[in-house]
């Protein structure tokens, strides 16, 4: 890290730039002064001229095409300058101008490697200008590879540098950056203005209402009144200021009251009053609720104009995926909606949109996250044949290569009756059978061989009803492959203590909801009191609703808080760049037929 300079009075961050303001030394060079021609001039002059004046017409003139957004004949100009045959200013400045244009082909990569040559560690002794410019572009470049917090390091570094357009963007870069780290990264240390930033972060995160959150930030501006971000609080949190001072006191909860949902609805309507009433009992002045009936809509934009004509600041539902989809494709909606189901993926909706459901893509998700925090690597997979379970599949395979797993095959099952041979075929067990009878035919007599299985999986994933997963187990003992681990979604447990039912399911690991691995909680006894089926599986839309209850309120901060979570009943909860809510769950293992609540991963 070069050591910070002193701030200056104006910057131009995007002009060209200036020759060096002081005498640089004789060992440093100078830099190309601002060109008064265009791009073919100086080239032409380059030919005419020695060749470190020739140097610095070319790096002036491949500057000059970045600047117009010519990366191409940029790029071919900067190739006929050798960087060896450079002073270590004009090599920092060469090198600068490569990690520009590997950033503008998206090959963050590249530009670190540019910025990693030894005439960098001379920076410090060149003019402001080229320092900011320089880390500026480093800290694009770690940002766009990944590596947050060096890229948020880097930006505080420069910060007293900075005045104008050019400090806020930098300053709201900086919370950008910081916001998004995990917890396990907001440590304290080193320098202290980024030691602030983290802990502004992780008092934010930590807090839960909004009223506790602007508590914590006021508290936290009150014990660092001299830094930046207590001088200038970043957009998001100014947001999270005036939502603070908006309370939400009336929630819309459309939901169909007849029809093929309604029990679905009910559930979820009973979660969503149940958590209302928990927070009446505890003191609280939660918003009031006013409950419409979906299943006799005649149109949104009606719905809207009676809910606006009714004070509604909030709308949680439609359950139904047509409605949902229909406000998907609306450019805004009048009233923020918390839509209870999903469009279709990768349908952009508008700003006013939130959407949240039990996402089987989710589980498959948090499969890939356990398992990979497992230190499982090879993975083949057993999903249901159909649109739901290529949905399934795809989630995980995306998700399990984007860690750098690998998905060495998968089986969609459908007829129990197929069932042996689609794991046989799974684990290549025909393929141990076949080189076993040629060998009895080699050697002309008996061999004693028993089938062996592929020794490249870790692991199955697998994605089945509780009657499918009944069979699949005992058939992957049968088939030599009993002990490979097995991580499951959800759909394989029923939520009943039946012990005897799970005798077949043993060793297999599966993620599910707090609500059925949790019976101690205060809210969920309370339920299951009144509504005993909520201990089942219809339990999971009991938590949905308690959650879409808790979310209400918080959507706005989980939108301009990255990284930040609800710790719901349903799952952990964020907010993805689409809007939509997603969950992480706890694990369990069956063992014995019971249900073993696992410890969290770390990763």
């Amino acid at each position: 890290m070069i050591a910070c300079l002193r701030p200056l009075s104006a910057l131009c961050l995007v002009g060209l730039l200036a020759a060096c303001g002081s005498s640089p030394t004789s060992t440093l060079g100078e830099l190309p002064r601002t060109p008064q021609a265009s791009i073919e001039q100086m080239l032409q002059q380059a030919n005419d001229s020695k060749p470190e004046q020739a140097a610095l017409l070319r790096l002036a003139a491949a500057d000059l095409a970045y600047k117009q957004q010519d990366i191409g004949r940029s790029a071919r100009i900067l190739e006929q300058v050798p960087l060896d045959g450079l002073k270590p200013a004009q090599q920092v400045y060469a090198s600068t101008l490569a990690a520009e244009l590997a950033m503008a082909r998206n090959q963050p990569k590249s530009a670190l490697k540019a910025l990693s040559h030894p005439s960098l560690e001379r920076l410090a002794e060149l003019p402001v200008e080229q320092q900011v410019r320089t880390q500026l572009i480093r800290a694009r470049a770690l940002e766009a590879d990944g590596q947050n917090l060096a890229a948020a390091r880097e930006r505080v570094f420069i910060a007293p540098l900075l005045n104008g357009e050019a400090e806020k963007t930098n300053h709201e870069a900086i919370w950008a950056l910081v916001s998004n780290l995990p917890a396990d990264q907001l440590q304290a240390g080193g320098d202290a203005d980024l030691a602030g930033w983290m802990e502004l972060a992780r008092v934010t995160k930590s807090a839960g209402t909004l009223e506790q959150q602007q508590a914590a930030i006021e508290n936290w501006g009150t014990q660092n009144p001299q830094h930046p971000a207590a001088e200038q609080l970043p957009a998001p949190l100014l947001k999270l200021k005036e939502l603070a001072n908006q309370p939400l006191t009336k929630i819309a909860l459309l939901l169909p009251q007849e029809g093929p949902l309604a029990s679905v609805a009910r559930a979820l309507r009973d979660g969503f009053l149940a958590a209302h009433y928990q927070a009446q009992q505890a003191g609280q002045n939660p918003p009031a609720i006013q409950l419409y009936d979906s299943s006799h809509l005649s149109s949104l934009d009606d719905f809207y104009r009676q809910a606006q004509a009714d004070g509604v600041q909030l709308v949680v539902g439609p359950l139904e995926k047509p409605l949902v989809k229909q406000m998907s494709d609306r450019e805004q909606l009048p009233i923020t909606t918390l839509a209870l189901n999903y469009s279709d993926a990768g349908q952009e909706g508008p700003a006013q949109l939130f959407q949240f459901g039990l996402a089987a893509e989710d589980e498959a998700r948090e499969v890939a996250r356990r398992a990979w925090g497992d230190g499982m690597r090879r993975a083949v997979a057993l999903v249901p044949r159909g649109e739901w379970g290529d949905r399934v599949l795809n989630a995980f395979r995306q998700n399990w290569e984007q860690s750098g797993g690998s998905l060495i095959a998968a089986e969609h099952v459908d007829q129990p009756v197929e069932l042996a041979q689609q794991i046989a075929d799974l684990f290549q067990l025909r393929q141990s059978e076949s080189r076993a009878k040629r060998l009895q035919s080699t050697l002309g007599t008996q061999v004693a061989a028993q089938p062996s299985r592929r020794q490249d999986v870790d692991f199955i994933f697998l994605a089945a009803t509780p009657q499918q997963a009944q069979q699949i187990k005992p058939t992957l003992a049968f088939q030599y492959a009993g002990d490979v681990p097995v991580y499951a979604t959800s759909h394989l447990y029923t939520g009943s203590n039946d012990q005897a039912q799970y005798l077949d399911l043993n060793g297999i690991r599966f993620c599910e909801t707090p609500w059925l691995l949790n019976s101690n909680d205060p809210l969920r006894q309370q339920v299951d009191r009144q509504w005993p089926q909520a201990g089942g599986s219809l339990g999971r839309l009991y938590a949905m609703g308690v959650d879409a209850y808790r979310l209400a309120p918080r959507l706005n901060q989980l939108k301009a808080l990255p990284e930040s979570r609800v710790d719901g009943l349903s799952g952990s909860l964020s907010l993805n760049p689409a809007q939509r809510i997603e969950r992480q769950l706890p694990w369990a293992e069956f063992r014995d037929g019971q249900v073993q609540r696992l410890p969290d991963s770390d990763s």
